[in-house]
């Protein structure tokens, strides 16, 4: 087929179609959470009179703009089993969606460089393996031999004192996993609507009947929003205030090289992590910038401490070159963990607040955000993660798992 000959949508990947009047359910972003509910309410609960709508490309949000790394050593009882979870949802998806979407567990190392990180990675690892997750704590020579390249010496301003490991955490090819979701989503009969920005909510009282739109209205019977750092924003366009805080995070990447990073490393206290990627690129991460905003992008300053950090952990690394920065928005909750609930308007649901953790979480997202959508009570995993914990003071405080930025 000639490049002239080639359609404007590769119909072979997914429809494009135009948006029917009415939906059971609309997801407002396509990103990989939106397309995971679809996915999931269409496999595990029938519904297929779904559309998801996406103001811009499919996967062109957050699900583009992330470091791609899978991991379940939260703290808490609430958090490892939802990401636990995730991560064998992960394990048996490329099976499952027929896709080869790269997914690597290599493991992934948090590091510790204080008595108080060592204290707290030590904790961390009891709780882990008490809740089934693969934890384990290592000393500095253990961690070299699990990243040779990284600089374990006494002799440095932020000694390695040792590391927690997960060797089921990894990476995967974010765009992969999107397409694989949206492919199969579309086989079974789910809409796909690129190009359409919900602009407003058509309420029935207290009840939302449905979106206005870019392409205009189109009704509902429920509508879920999973447009992470806009959910703040669309949600009270419906009425619902969300308490969440949008905030740009970026990510850096260098030239190609030949295989050099065999894991994942990851540092709150000097706020970096680190992998490559599959084609060879050094993919790092920092933590997010100070202020709000909706920007992709982010400030110079943080890329300057984030490359400080970087060379004093991997000397290797100060002769590669970065390539390319972007950056995406993150929403954060004032306990660092996430919101899949029913709000205070009939039919309308919410996922938001993932924070820096949305992509590992991706599959769990989906799996018990469409629960709550199918039958209107929460999963077991995500009860404890409703918007009214804010109220109740029954808080899942993740800061330190969390982690610099995941």
């Amino acid at each position: 087929m000639t490049t002239e000959s080639l359609p404007e949508h590769p119909d072979w990947l997914w429809r494009n179609p135009e948006p029917r009047s009415s939906y059971d359910v609309i997801i407002v972003g396509a990103g990989g959470h939106g397309l995971a509910t679809a996915y999931y309410l269409a496999k595990n609960h029938g519904i297929t009179n779904v559309a998801v709508l996406e103001k811009g490309w499919l996967a062109g949000g957050n699900m583009a703009r992330n470091t791609t790394i899978i991991r379940s050593n939260y703290l808490w009882d609430e958090s490892a089993a939802i990401y636990e979870h995730a991560l064998k949802l992960w394990e048996r998806l490329p099976e499952e969606l027929d896709y080869d979407f790269l997914f690597s567990q290599r493991g992934v190392l948090n590091l510790a460089h204080t008595l108080q990180d060592v204290r707290e990675s030590v904790r961390r690892v009891g709780a882990n393996k008490l809740n089934g997750v693969d934890a384990e704590w290592l000393e500095p020579d253990e961690v070299a031999k699990v990243c040779p390249i990284l600089n374990v010496s006494s002799d440095t301003r932020y000694p390695v004192l040792g590391a927690t490991y997960q060797p089921r955490a990894g990476i995967a090819k974010h765009d992969h996993v999107a397409w694989a979701l949206a492919r199969r989503a579309d086989e079974m009969g789910v809409d796909l609507i690129q190009g359409c920005e919900v602009t407003g909510f058509v309420k029935d009282g207290d009840r939302v009947v449905g979106v206005e739109t870019s392409l205009g209205r189109i009704n509902a019977g429920r509508v879920a929003l999973a447009a992470a750092g806009h959910s703040s924003v669309l949600a009270e366009r419906a009425g619902v205030r969300l308490p969440i805080q949008s905030h740009p995070l970026q990510a850096l990447v260098s030239e190609l090289h030949e295989p050099v990073h065999p894991t994942v490393v990851m540092s709150n206290h000097v706020h970096v992590y680190v992998s490559q990627a599959h084609k060879g690129e050094l993919v790092m991460g920092a933590g997010v910038d100070s202020y709000n905003g909706y920007g992709q992008r982010g400030s110079f300053h943080v890329i300057e401490h984030q490359m400080a950090a970087a060379v004093e952990l991997f000397p290797i690394f100060a002769r590669a070159h970065v390539l390319r920065t972007w950056g995406g928005i993150v929403d954060t909750t004032p306990d660092a963990s996430p919101i899949i609930s029913t709000t205070e308007v009939e039919n309308l649901y919410v996922n938001c607040g993932w924070g820096t953790g949305g992509f590992k979480g991706t599959p769990a997202a989906g799996w018990t955000f469409a629960h709550t959508i199918a039958t209107g009570e929460p999963h077991p995993l995500n009860a404890p993660f409703a918007l009214d914990r804010f109220t109740s003071g029954a808080l899942i405080d993740e800061h330190g798992a969390a982690a610099v930025a995941h």
